[in-house]
């Protein structure tokens, strides 16, 4: 289900899987600059950076990645629904020899993203750091190691020719040995109307599963932030998306012309029942009531199987 700050998971440490809904307590009342957190003093990318994101983790999960189906390491990224590019920042401040491109339609959140993560970085990052307001269904760049669409990002796509296509289009800009990294979200709680409480660093992380329709798969989420002093942040996100599941999302890679695709789910935490935020790949996941994965395809098939040094 909704992805926590938690776990040390393959896209990030972000995310303790909701295998199980998280206890209610209440909001600690953190301060924050000398200030309290309140709807009218915070702001909605930053809150969704610390309650979504924690790129380090992700951009380590790509690189365990690349050592074990390529025996060596990337250097180029794009990030597709970059948002802020909080994740090109982190890869381009990774290494010297790494490149980012980051696409997304939204010039206000790119600009957001400019003024808090790159304005002020070294030129010899930012040099390597390149933002695009673009379609990803029709932008051109120059042929990527990588390719990222996470945090459920395509699945805005809801007609699955267009989904297709758009991994189409993913194919086509990857170099020969390219991998794309996406992630995708299930359980029997998906597909319930449910309201998921996570409490952070002065204020309430609210994923509200606000409608599902069982024919067309069709999902409705909000994001609502909550604040000690009773004010709230409602809507502060809306995803229309369609609920694909993990059989889908491999048929419709295959269909547009990746060689293979790998699961990776998260094991289990024997004490708390919760996600253990280990990700390996596998054949067999368990029917738990929420679950995140990690799908990474590969444009062509690996002639030999390298291991890591």
């Amino acid at each position: 289900m909704a992805r926590s700050n938690t776990k040390s998971s393959p896209s990030s440490s972000s995310a303790s899987s909701s295998r199980n809904k998280p206890a209610k307590k209440k909001a600690p009342r953190a301060r924050r600059t000398g200030v309290w957190r309140t709807a009218a003093n915070s702001d909605r990318h930053e809150l969704y950076e610390l309650a979504v994101q924690e790129v380090v983790s992700e951009c380590d999960f790509i690189d365990k990645t690349w050592r074990k189906m390529r025996g060596r390491l990337a250097s180029t990224l794009r990030e597709d629904f970059c948002g802020t590019a909080k994740a090109c920042t982190e890869w381009a401040r990774r290494r010297k020899t790494n490149h980012a491109i980051g696409v997304d339609l939204d010039e206000s959140v790119i600009l957001w993203g400019e003024h808090r993560h790159r304005a002020n970085l070294p030129e010899p990052i930012s040099s390597r750091i390149t933002i695009l307001q673009a379609d990803v269904m029709t932008v051109e760049t120059p042929a990527v190691e990588t390719i990222v669409a996470m945090n459920f990002s395509y699945f805005i796509f809801k007609e699955r020719a267009t989904l297709v296509r758009y991994f189409r289009r993913v194919w086509e800009s990857l170099a020969d040995d390219g991998l794309f990294f996406c992630d995708a979200y299930g359980g029997s709680e998906a597909h319930s109307e449910v309201e998921e409480e996570r409490h952070l660093d002065g204020f309430t992380y609210v994923w509200d599963q606000n409608k599902y329709n069982p024919i067309t798969g069709d999902v409705l989420n909000h994001i609502h932030f909550r604040f000690p002093d009773g004010s709230e942040m409602k809507r502060a996100f809306t995803y229309a998306w369609r609920l694909y599941s993990l059989p889908e999302i491999q048929d419709m890679l295959r269909e547009a012309g990746f060689a293979s695709s790998t699961i990776y789910w998260e094991g289990t935490n024997h004490k708390s029942g919760e996600g253990n935020g280990i990700f390996r790949p596998s054949t067999r996941g368990e029917a738990c009531a929420g679950w995140i994965a990690y799908i990474v395809a590969e444009k062509r098939a690996r002639k030999t199987n390298r291991r890591a040094k």
